[in-house]
């Protein structure tokens, strides 16, 4: 098994005003050579987003888009005709294939939004662009850990063009449970939303990152209650 550990206070950090961001690997103004990406993953950017204000109309093509919504809403519309809400608790997913426009603003006159940003290099090439999202019951990765992303719309998840996995978890503090990998060709990166999670003798606390490669299963334990996501994605 090969590790490696993002702590949150060495993340790319932005202070825009209307938005406050923290990036894991490099983005815009952030550049690290080391961190350029884990595998197909390209971009995980925690946003903070201020009342009325967000990202409007831009374009991008060929990349697989998710975001997932931790606190507060978005507002979605894209120039294939698709608008509407998405709430926390909701995941959003975009192909932007052979390239689309969308804009993402936060519709409260009052409350932040914090989101969840992650950018897959996908599997094909200039793809018809799509969007769908879905809202995921969360009594359903407590824990245990909740299918959100495949290939396939396994089990319900919502579903993209690459051979990645995405699930969230929710353990009690004291409890654990053993992840196997989806994929010899894949690795893992395990992201702390919130809480204290152990994992191969590496303490991760709220908003740490740490990629496994060349492993079979992986045991999490929580030392303190914590929310979780892990990516599943080829290497």
């Amino acid at each position: 098994m090969k590790t490696i550990i993002h702590t949150a206070n060495s993340r790319g950090h932005a202070n825009h005003g209307w938005l406050d961001a923290h990036h894991t690997f490099s983005f815009a103004g952030f550049y690290n050579p080391e961190r350029v990406h884990f595998g197909a993953l390209r971009v995980l950017n925690d946003d903070r987003i201020a009342p009325g204000r967000g990202f409007g109309m831009h374009p991008h093509d060929n990349m697989e888009i998710i975001s997932i919504v931790l606190k507060g809403a978005i507002k979605h519309q894209d120039n294939m005709g698709n608008e509407g809400i998405v709430h926390a608790g909701e995941i959003q997913v975009m192909s932007a294939g052979s390239g689309v426009h969308h804009s993402e603003v936060n519709p409260s006159e009052e409350q932040y939004l914090n989101l969840l940003q992650i950018w897959l290099f996908p599997d094909q090439q200039q793809v018809t662009p799509r969007y769908d999202q879905k809202a995921f019951d969360p009594s359903g990765r407590q824990n245990a850990l909740q299918l959100v992303i495949s290939p396939d719309g396994e089990a319900g998840s919502l579903w993209i063009h690459q051979q990645a996995w995405f699930s969230m978890g929710h353990l009690d503090a004291g409890k654990s449970l053993t992840y196997q990998s989806r994929r010899k060709e894949n690795g893992s990166y395990i992201f702390v939303i919130s809480g204290e999670l152990q994992l191969d003798g590496q303490t991760l606390g709220e908003r740490d990152g740490m990629g496994v490669i060349d492993f079979d299963t992986v045991q999490i334990a929580a030392a303190k209650e914590a929310e979780f996501l892990i990516m599943d994605i080829p290497q």
